[in-house]
């Protein structure tokens, strides 16, 4: 841990993370460049005394890599994910249905293939770009990335591919998690899950700016049975305020809302200090020890558990 880090973590932060799940990182192996992999990532979180991750692709299935992490750092539990882009068949039933068999916790729908997203989309105007941005414009560059995927259609109803992949991930218990959509499409995905019995289901970084989700809005589909998810990075980085998702955390309240780190990027801060950082932001902010260990251990540990 670097010393100015060190300096501005309290002893109350690590001991609200005692236990913690991080539900998302992205770490090495990727086909882009991490500053941790996850066999470190895992003896780094045991030493803090976290108590696992959840390995997040763009483009790569993580289930069977997740179980030999778990085997190779006895005490540290890894699992692993889907995201639904091109690189897996995009709204792929198959892909579902044998992720669910591997052991799979978390389904990502579209990500860097979103419609909603445009970061990265030939012709944009992002001058600071995501590093899978530059990966989707070498893709576009080469003909071989299909349009855009949307989980709603003309008339704003759930897709059939997108409605096949709900109930596979409710047979499997898994946990749906609504990626990079936007918010039409996000509150139709938890309107069908609440409808059809899915019993997992979290907003991803609600106010990463391809979302948006005010705290209203949050509150909301929190009403609907989701879990609100707050990602270090979106604040960190300056692409959301600190004092918008406070605000969001108070109107949704602590016991519907989950903290992530979404850490793994070179330039960011190493994942488990990073998650230490943002529990020193949300004890700053005034929330207390025991809530901000429901939002970043116990309620995670309830989806994977």
């Amino acid at each position: 841990m670097s010393v100015e880090s060190a300096q501005a973590v309290s002893a109350a932060a690590w001991e609200a993370l005692q236990g913690a799940f991080d539900l998302q990182v992205h770490v090495a192996p990727d086909v882009i460049e991490r500053r941790i992999d996850d066999l470190d990532l895992a003896k780094e979180f045991l030493k803090f005394g976290l108590s696992g991750f959840v390995l997040k692709s763009h483009y790569f299935p993580t289930a069977e890599r997740a179980k030999v992490v778990t085997k190779a750092v006895p005490g540290i539990k890894a699992y692993g994910a889907i995201t639904l882009n091109h690189s897996v068949g995009g709204l792929n039933p198959v892909a579902v249905e044998l992720a669910g068999r591997a052991g799979n916790k978390i389904v990502w729908m579209p990500t860097v293939d979103a419609a909603n997203e445009t970061a990265g989309r030939p012709g944009g105007t992002n001058k600071k770009l995501p590093f899978w941005a530059n990966i989707q414009l070498e893709l576009a560059a080469t003909g071989l990335n299909p349009p855009p995927m949307s989980v709603v259609d003309e008339s704003g109803d759930l897709t059939f591919a997108a409605r096949s992949c709900l109930e596979l991930i409710k047979k499997y218990d898994m946990i749906l998690a609504t990626g990079h959509l936007g918010k039409k499409e996000i509150h139709t995905l938890v309107k069908t899950a609440q409808e059809i019995g899915l019993r997992k289901v979290v907003v991803t970084h609600a106010e990463f700016p391809s979302q948006g989700l005010t705290a209203q809005e949050q509150f909301e589909l929190a009403e609907m049975g989701a879990v609100i998810e707050h990602c270090f990075t979106t604040m960190y980085t300056g692409k959301s305020s600190w004092e918008g998702m406070y605000e969001a955390t108070r109107k949704v309240g602590v016991k519907r809302t989950m903290l992530s780190t979404d850490l793994g990027q070179t330039i960011n801060p190493p994942v488990a200090e990073g998650f230490a950082m943002f529990a020193q932001k949300m004890l700053d902010a005034g929330f207390k020890v025991d809530e901000i260990h429901h939002m970043a251990a116990t309620l995670p540990a309830s989806l994977v558990g």
